[in-house]
């Protein structure tokens, strides 16, 4: 017969015990998790959180958060697990309201790295302007896992007066970009081969909410948006392409990568078009309204080197294409496999 081993309340890593549901799990939730995540609903302590949501289309996304390694310059694996949930309803035009989280811990993971990261996530939920009301944790063998796994639920409001979708972008909207691209993908690849890069490059983690906010009222014909994480850019517009049939074209004179990112990508062969972000989107504008939603973004300190760095075309429905910088063209296909694995 096996058993749990007890652990004393001063214990300094997780243990089997702390997912037994009992003592030690109750234990946890009153030292780490609702200390930093206190709200109404999860001090009800109930199976499920209750709340009230205003009028309007519900927005639900879920994703689950594996990085490697777990704190990072920028960010850290919490922050991701916030930001990358919340910017997924953000770019659906939604207004995020409500987080659950799922921790998976592994034994022996230090208590003190356990509290860092759902500190950060709390943080980062006030930044955002959500509540984290519900979650699980469980708890896994030494050598199950890598430290900690996070799997994170939202749920946002979308009013009724905005539509968008991959679907409905059109031929003329133009590409909108908010910043340079590869940012989060090359720190993470730093930190795992213990690179020194030249500036001070870090992840660009972080909240589209007000970014999206700010396109949708300059530019209400926006039709889609899409936030640029595993893939990158490429991915984002081929999804679109195809989702919607038409063709993308954009101009990679136009596409900003910082000069840290791009000595990075050709040192290890990698294109900053497919190198994953966690705090850059595009938007799919109207060409009338595309100044009016550059503007907008620029006014931001998250959009301040947002561009104008394409079109939608009736060529090649389903494809999309790049203008060198040698003046030539070239198919930016789908990405065929992960470049860069566990980058979120």
């Amino acid at each position: 017969m096996t058993s749990c081993p007890i652990a004393l309340k001063a214990d300094a890593c997780i243990v089997l015990g702390h997912g037994s549901g009992g003592r030690m799990s109750a234990e946890l939730m009153e030292e780490i998790f609702l200390p930093a995540f206190r709200n109404a609903a999860l001090e009800e302590r109930n199976d499920q959180a209750t709340v009230r949501v205003p009028e309007g289309r519900i927005a639900l996304s879920t994703d689950s958060f594996v990085v490697k390694p777990l704190f990072f310059p920028g960010g850290n694996i919490g922050e991701l697990a916030v930001y990358g949930t919340v910017n997924d309803l953000a770019v659906g035009g939604a207004i995020p309201r409500f987080l659950t989280a799922g921790f998976i811990l592994e034994e022996g993971l230090p208590m003190e790295t356990l509290r860092s990261i759902v500190v950060a996530m709390a943080a980062a939920a006030e930044r955002c302007g959500v509540s984290i009301v519900t979650g699980d944790t469980k708890v896994v063998e030494k050598g199950s896992g890598d430290q900690i796994f996070v799997t994170t639920t939202g749920v946002g409001v979308v009013p009724e007066t905005v539509r968008l979708s991959a679907g409905g972008v059109q031929v003329g909207d133009r590409v909108v970009l908010s910043g340079s691209l590869g940012d989060h993908g090359i720190t993470i690849l730093a930190q795992r081969e213990g690179m020194e890069l030249e500036g001070d490059l870090q992840s660009d983690a972080g909240s589209l909410f007000e970014l999206c906010q700010a396109v949708l009222q300059a530019a209400p014909g926006t039709h889609a948006m899409r936030d640029l994480t595993r893939g990158g850019l490429s991915s984002a517009l081929n999804e679109i392409a195809q989702s919607a049939q038409v063709g993308i074209t954009v101009d990679e004179a136009r596409i900003p990568v910082s000069t840290t990112v791009r000595g990075a990508c050709e040192l290890f062969g990698l294109d900053p078009m497919y190198v994953a972000n966690e705090g850059k989107m595009v938007a799919f504008v109207p060409e009338a309204q595309a100044e009016a939603a550059l503007q907008a973004m620029r006014e931001l300190p998250e959009g301040a080197a947002a561009r104008i760095v394409g079109q939608v075309t009736d060529r090649h429905p389903g494809m999309v294409t790049t203008r060198t910088r040698i003046g030539t063209e070239r198919i930016l296909a789908m990405l065929a496999q992960d470049q860069l694995p566990r980058i979120c």
